[in-house]
């Protein structure tokens, strides 16, 4: 679509079963934030919706879990996310709930339509069933080993490892995630969309209309998808939380969250237009509408295939222009996690960071993993805070205006004649909005934003060359000219960098005394003069600041707590032997000694040869612990001593005795350990 008289840009729904951390900002906020304030620059007519995703099994779990209502977690973490967006700067139009009225009136009335229409399939089918919990197990409540990777941990309606859906039904060896117990099939009634009668649309549409719009990673999910043959998929469920299916035989059961969350957007969208006083039905149902997805790509099938499928089903609503879904970003070199807590939240970054928004703004889109998954580490935080954002963006206007104020008490010279220099300056700055603007519409951030840059390093380089300080005092006109065009640079700035850096660009047009609605996007390319002489500007604040060592290390630290307490959690433990008799154990001489001599084997990697007073004499022990200790740091280190255990030559050594060692949650060796005050060597363990 060339020119399309509006824009509807959804976000994709949260889930309310946890904060947000900067994985879900990278993958699909800030693109959507940075695409929808681009254009409202541009002045388009654009409406920005997203919600929290409240149905579905994870909340009652959670809900089980804490001893709460499902109401009581989706209000807690709904409460959590809208203000994690808000602090960030994210500008939805309208951010709603699927729990509220208008969106239950939406999904019901989608589902009745169709319905109506026998675009489902009803069939009485075999689920699984917790005979223990008395009910059926949706997807989320059954865990099994994947059928295609093998993956023991997989959920019911997907694999969290090769990404692969399936019905639960499809696990080897399933198990309920409520009891434990092994469940067994049971017959129930639901309705189906039959996803393998919409293949000849979705070919034509995706492979073939799509094939050189849609980004590669999006684009071959599909194609895999499509190859692979689509099967009908249940669109209700049995459960009591979500929204009641309206039809008769629905008692008892619910939409399914995959069927009725993608309908969040339109019901957001009715509850924007009731509020603003415009028509909704023409963001969804115009075809001069670009309807554009931002999502992770853990929702590509979804939003690229069962999604329009239902609405071609329905038959009123245009389909998606793109979908231009990012993939994943790890943190440190690990997968995020929320369950292990392997995450930057945001709600914690600004405790550790305030005012500085816009810094994780532009590292996560400087990293953004658009076509493959990426990587943030707060060693490249702090790099590209440092040596971009506060020494060519910040360095450049707070050279400008520090100069302004200090030259011409803070008012914009006026220029003379231009050099080719000054022209070609102002011709390259004129070019930067259309190079921004066509990276943007590609979905390129990572390239548009290091374009944006290029403008501040135009404008550095130019101070550089020209250096006014020195001609202030050989050269006023000349001065004045340069100042003139170097404020100019600044002005764009504020403008190109409001859909990246929003709190940055709001702080500088402040400075630059400049009016909200000064300039548009093309004002830059087409009006000749940005700021007009003696127009008054502020004093000088600096945009960003540096980031300490201190304060990474302080970052790094907390994920170094974080991977040892994960350790801990799921460190194996060895099965108990078996039993023995007490006149066993009784057995064993356990003493206290004390390591008085230790040094390396020759050639021998693992052992060290230990001198130890037992108490009763001094022994030699050979122990496999130099991969763990240096011998000059366990000498007059107590240890728990086998006494009695027979001796053994090991490598031509007499060895007398053990000394009893363990694993800490990062697998190295400890000591177990007897060093208190007051325990002397020879006192017996019992």
């Amino acid at each position: 679509m060339s020119t399309p008289k509006r824009y509807t840009i959804t976000a994709a729904l949260p889930y309310t079963n946890g904060p947000i951390h900067i994985g879900h900002l990278a993958g699909v906020y800030v693109p959507a934030d940075i695409y929808a304030r681009y254009l409202r620059k541009r002045g388009e007519d654009v409406v920005f919706v997203c919600g929290s995703d409240e149905h579905g099994v994870p909340i009652t779990i959670k809900a089980k879990k804490e001893g709460i209502t499902p109401q009581d977690v989706v209000d807690k973490y709904d409460g959590i996310i809208r203000k994690s967006f808000q602090d960030f700067g994210i500008a939805f139009d309208n951010y709603s709930r699927t729990s509220s009225e208008i969106h239950h009136q939406t999904a019901s009335d989608f589902f009745q339509k169709l319905y109506d229409e026998d675009k489902f399939i009803e069939e009485v089918t075999q689920q699984l069933y917790d005979e223990e919990a008395q009910q059926f197990l949706a997807d989320r409540f059954v865990v099994g080993t994947c059928p295609k990777c093998g993956f023991e941990e997989s959920y019911g309606d997907q694999c969290e490892k090769c990404g692969t859906s399936h019905n639960a039904t499809d696990l080897i060896n399933p198990k309920s995630a409520i009891t434990g117990a092994t469940p067994i099939l049971k017959e129930t009634r639901h309705w189906f969309l039959p996803l393998d009668q919409y293949e000849p649309f979705l070919k034509e549409w995706i492979l073939k209309e799509h094939k050189k719009d849609w980004k590669s990673n999006v684009y071959g999910q599909c194609k895999s998808w499509i190859d692979d043959g689509l099967r009908a998929r249940a669109v209700t469920r049995d459960l009591d939380w979500g929204i009641p299916v309206p039809v008769e035989g629905g008692e008892g059961k619910v939409l399914y969250v995959w069927f009725d969350a993608p309908i969040g957007y339109i019901s957001a969208t009715k509850q924007w237009a009731e509020r603003e006083g415009k028509n909704w039905e023409s963001y969804w149902k115009d075809e001069d509408t670009k309807l554009v997805h931002f999502i992770g790509k853990d929702n590509i099938v979804f939003h690229c295939i069962i999604f329009p499928v239902m609405l071609k089903a329905h038959g009123d609503y245009v389909l998606p222009d793109n979908v231009p879904a990012n993939e994943f970003l790890n943190l440190e070199g690990n997968k995020l996690s929320t369950s292990k807590n392997w995450a930057v939240w945001l709600h914690e970054y600004l405790e550790d960071f305030p005012g500085k928004e816009d810094v994780l703004r532009y590292v996560l889109t400087a990293n953004a993993p658009e076509t493959k998954d990426n990587d943030f580490t707060w060693k490249d935080f702090q790099q590209r805070n440092n040596s971009e954002l506060v020494a060519i963006f910040g360095n450049f206007i707070n050279r400008v205006v520090v100069l302004t104020n200090k030259y011409y008490d803070g008012k914009v010279p006026s220029p003379s004649a231009l050099t080719d220099i000054d022209e070609q300056t102002l011709a390259e700055l004129k070019a930067y909005p259309a190079v921004i603007a066509s990276s943007i519409e590609k979905y390129r951030f990572r390239e548009a934003q290091a374009e944006l840059m290029n403008v501040a390093r135009l404008g550095n380089k130019y101070l550089a060359d020209e250096e006014p300080w020195k001609t202030f005092k050989t050269d006023k006109e000349r001065t004045e000219t340069v100042m003139y065009i170097a404020l100019q640079i600044a002005s764009a700035l504020a403008t190109l960098s409001e859909p990246f850096l929003p709190f940055t660009s709001e702080k500088l047009k402040k400075m630059l005394n400049l009016d909200e609605a000064d300039y548009s996007w093309e004002d830059i390319s087409t009006e000749k003069v940005l700021l007009e002489k003696n127009h008054q500007i502020g004093k000088a604040e600096l945009l960003f600041a540096k980031v300490e060592d201190e304060e990474i290390q302080k970052q790094l630290d907390k994920l170094e707590a974080t991977k040892k307490a994960n350790a801990t959690e799921t460190a194996e433990v060895v099965p108990q032997k078996e039993l023995i008799e007490f006149d066993d154990f009784t057995k064993l001489d356990l003493r206290v000694g004390t390591i008085i001599e230790a040094e390396k084997m020759p050639k021998a990697k693992k052992l060290l040869v230990l001198k130890v007073d037992t108490g009763i004499d001094k022994r030699t022990i050979v122990s496999g612990i130099a991969e763990h200790f240096k011998p000059e740091d366990i000498i007059g280190k107590k240890v728990s001593v086998v006494a009695n255990l027979k001796p053994i030559k090991l490598r031509g050594t007499l060895s007398e005795g053990m000394i009893l060692m363990t694993e800490n949650a990062d697998g190295k060796l400890v000591f177990v350990n007897p060093d208190e005050n007051g325990v002397t060597s020879g006192t017996v363990i019992s």
